[in-house]
């Protein structure tokens, strides 16, 4: 965990913890349907965290999870998240695929247009 703050125009950073990966036995988002960015790391202690914003804590929880996957291969919980934005391979998840959520919008939104402007005969 870091500590950041701003001093005149210098960002300063202080590492104020350090947890491994392997001691994590659960992290758990507490409300999957809310946007809220607070979330817990279950390790012999449960520490509650708060991101930066809800996205941030679901690109945090992908990202723990493609770790483990890569590297301890353990049983890794991932709780109280919504499956459909924490699966990477999912159109509604991402950071990098945002504006393909938005095309969609646009997509349904015209197609209502369209379907508002029609004559029914």
């Amino acid at each position: 965990m870091v500590k950041h703050w701003r001093v005149d125009r210098e960002e300063k950073y202080e590492i104020v913890e350090k947890w491994f990966l392997k001691d994590l036995e659960m992290i758990d988002g507490k409300e999957a349907d809310t946007d809220n960015p607070y979330f817990d790391m279950h390790f012999h202690k449960v520490y509650n965290m708060e991101a930066y914003s809800c996205a941030s804590k679901y690109t945090f929880a992908r990202t723990l999870n493609k770790l483990n996957a890569m590297y301890l291969k353990k049983d890794f919980k991932v709780v109280n998240f919504d499956d459909t934005y924490l699966n990477d391979d999912s159109i509604w998840s991402s950071s990098n695929r945002d504006f393909l959520v938005v095309m969609r919008v646009c997509f349904y939104a015209s197609n209502l247009l369209c379907l508002s402007l029609c004559r029914l005969s």
